[in-house]
């Protein structure tokens, strides 16, 4: 039996990993979406900044996230002073942390599946008066389902290990900021708590590994809706 203390963590691991990713999700198609169907000067360097966070230390990306959406960070200074809200040492920011983070694994698995789309019935579309927006939510969304899923669901599981980025950014506030592996480091620092700590692994390779199947039998029940 898991006790409150690793029940609080659970939850706010999952709360924090659902609103990452669905706040993320929209960005992450439109990201994707450019990348494939646009030419444009600095595409490379556009993705090579989305997929900066894949080979940066985490503790990187949670100091940048500091000086730009701390309280007295570039944007975050600004954000405070007109609404009120922040960023720091709360449960949003350990979702903007996740999201960042997880972001680049979201973009590619979105857009290996637009790549594989042929662009034919896209046309086939356009020539029968479909408009732009028409096209891409009757055409292209439905058939990058598969890779929506896959992208959404990896990114869920990424957010749920977050941990570098998360520390450094809005710290280890228990029940505000302690996820799963922040309440592992610190049962990890704390005498006696071993067990504790086993526990969590234990359901954070639960949890991780339930992410995968779901991930795959949604992407491979999107293919057959598909007929593929």
């Amino acid at each position: 039996m898991l006790s409150e203390y690793e029940w609080q963590a659970v939850a706010l691991s999952l709360k924090v990993s659902l609103l990452a990713v669905a706040c993320s999700l929209p960005f992450g198609i439109l990201m994707a979406w450019i990348l494939v169907r646009r030419r444009f000067p600095g595409k490379a360097l556009l993705d090579g900044i989305i997929h900066l966070p894949l080979v940066l230390p985490p503790v990187v990306i949670g100091y940048l996230l500091l000086i730009a959406m701390g309280r007295r960070g570039v944007i975050g200074s600004w954000l405070y002073g007109l609404t009120g809200f922040s960023f720091s040492f709360s449960w949003r920011g350990a979702a903007l942390a996740s999201a960042v983070v997880a972001f680049p694994l979201m973009v590619r698995a979105i857009r290996m599946s637009l790549e594989a789309i042929d662009l034919r019935l896209e046309q086939a579309a356009r020539t029968l008066g479909a408009g732009p927006w028409r096209v891409f939510f009757t055409i292209t969304l439905p058939l990058s389902f598969p890779g929506i899923v896959v992208g959404t669901v990896l990114a869920f599981a990424r957010s749920l290990g977050e941990f570098g980025a998360t520390i450094t950014f809005v710290s280890n506030i228990p029940g505000e900021t302690r996820t799963i592996p922040l309440a592992m480091y610190t049962l990890i620092e704390t005498p006696g708590a071993e067990s504790a700590a086993a526990r969590l692994c234990v359901l954070a390779i639960i949890l991780s590994l339930a992410s995968l199947l779901i991930a795959d039998w949604l992407a491979n029940w999107g293919r057959k809706r598909l007929g593929g």
